[in-house]
């Protein structure tokens, strides 16, 4: 089994590759310090990424970006970079993809708690977040040759609870570990068109 993971070498793509090693065959994509470089914003990268990394059984996808900050000063540009990257990016991931998947395949897209539980400044992580767990139920029933597609929706992981606290005020963080889990379903398991919570 060949699974390509793509935000590898953070810290949830570590801990998915970590869960999988033994599994299968991990080829890791991200920006940098990786087997392949590849920017999710540009299909360009993307084509060229699957074209060297050829035939493969899985892709996960545990990256994408969003600008936190209150919606009185998140403008276009700001709210863009969630467009093109979270959301676009992973969908463009599915939609490039596709011809490299064998059959009976798998794609695991990452969403986030934010869609379902607003923080203040998350707004526009939540708007990304929404609309891939929307794409993943919708394209679920679309899916050629047998391929499966879900979403994984996490908490907060605890290894970002420095980073990322002072947004999330109440929240019990998560260790990425167990988020991982929930991509070992989604990879080896039966389901399709589902969102995996991880709170």
């Amino acid at each position: 089994m060949r699974i390509l993971v793509v935000g590898a070498t953070g810290t949830l793509g570590t801990a998915v590759v970590n869960e999988m090693k033994n599994d299968a065959e991990i080829i890791s994509a991200s920006k940098s310090n990786s087997d392949i470089k590849v920017d999710i914003t540009s299909t360009d990268s993307i084509l060229q990424m699957f074209k060297e990394v050829g035939e493969i059984d899985a892709i996960v996808s545990a990256t994408g970006a969003a600008h936190f900050g209150g919606v009185e000063e998140l403008t276009p540009e700001l709210n863009s970079i969630a467009v093109n990257s979270k959301l676009l990016g992973q969908i463009n991931l599915v939609l490039l993809g596709l011809p490299y998947i064998r059959d009976n395949g798998s794609i695991t897209l990452t969403t986030g708690i934010l869609m379902d539980d607003p923080v203040v400044g998350g707004a526009s992580s939540a708007m990304a977040n929404g609309g891939v767990r929307a794409f993943v139920k919708s394209a679920s029933i679309e899916m050629p040759r047998g391929i499966r597609i879900n979403s994984v929706s996490p908490n907060m992981l605890e290894e970002s609870k420095e980073k990322y606290g002072s947004f999330f005020v109440g929240f019990e963080p998560v260790p990425a570990k167990r988020a991982a889990l929930a991509f070992r379903k989604s990879i080896l398991g039966a389901q399709t068109g589902q969102s995996y919570y991880v709170y």
